[in-house]
């Protein structure tokens, strides 16, 4: 798997991920969440999985008319990888939100094995070992943040209404009232999502992050090449959201893994043209 790797996005700490294979499944990992030893954790390709057509190989949404003994076996080989079972996971239900929910054991298997009994959540908060947090994706952006403290961890899925909303700072103000965390505390990583030179918007969505972000939206948001058009780095946006929560430089990784540009081996909503299935991030306390 020969992914387009990005040059000059800024890359901090150890930040380049890496691929990873468990018998025929590659994966991506980050090396600095890694290093903290208390978690597991992966992000998905399209590979090593059953589904066909639009969705082959390894589509992980049940909602986007794929097979659904296809997707089954799909988080089952996934499972197998992080060491557990589908019976384990627990799934975002999003809806491009900011709302989060702390996750207990009844919610275990919610997603995969069983329905979800919430709606509209963005964000998974859990300080139980052996849970694993699950958030889908197709361009938006995976916020991982784990908790060296106090033992607690969350993932989030950010596209550029969580990204304008500061997902990531909503995060770690829910780590703070479940769990006590400080952002100086937490290990964090912005995962594989598409990048600016792919990312076109229009003047509407440009002028929601120019009120929203007044001092800083220069920093991620370029004119684009065609009238009326901006190029967005969503990368930029949300590790300036995290720097300025209080996540430390050393503490933060920033992916240098483009969706769209790699859809060969990542889906892209945009590079298919909606014609695609769901990545994955997921993580756990171990």
């Amino acid at each position: 798997m020969q992914l387009i790797r990005k040059t000059g996005s800024d890359n901090m700490a150890a930040s380049h991920m890496l691929v990873r294979k468990y018998k025929q499944i590659p994966y991506l990992t980050f090396p600095l969440l890694e290093q903290t030893g208390m978690v597991r954790h992966l992000f998905s390709t399209r590979m090593g999985g059953v589904s066909e057509g639009i969705y082959a190989t390894m589509n992980l949404s049940y909602t986007r008319g794929d097979c659904k003994e296809a997707v089954d076996e799909n988080f089952r080989r996934l499972a197998e990888i992080m060491g557990t079972t589908p019976g384990r996971f627990v799934c975002a239900k999003q809806t491009h939100t900011t709302n989060i929910r702390l996750v207990t054991e009844k919610d275990c298997g919610k997603g995969t094995v069983s329905a979800a009994d919430y709606d509209d959540i963005d964000g998974l908060i859990t300080n139980i070992p052996k849970i694993v947090l699950c958030t889908s994706y197709a361009d938006c952006v995976p916020l991982y943040f784990v908790d060296t403290k106090h033992k607690a961890i969350g993932l989030a899925h950010s596209g550029w209404r969580g990204t304008a909303n500061r997902m990531g700072e909503k995060m770690l103000d829910a780590m703070g009232r479940a769990f006590g965390t400080r952002a100086e505390d937490v290990v964090a990583a912005i995962g594989p999502s598409i990048c600016r030179d792919c990312y076109e918007i229009g003047e509407d969505t440009a002028e929601d992050f120019k009120e929203k972000f007044p001092d800083e939206w220069r920093a991620f948001l370029l004119e684009g090449r065609r009238e009326g058009k901006y190029q967005l780095d969503l990368w930029e946006a949300n590790k300036r959201i995290l720097l300025k929560a209080g996540i430390a430089a050393e503490h933060l990784a920033v992916t240098d893994i483009c969706t769209c540009c790699n859809s060969e081996y990542l889906f892209s909503h945009r590079a298919s043209q909606g014609k695609r299935g769901n990545l994955a991030a997921l993580l756990e306390i171990s």
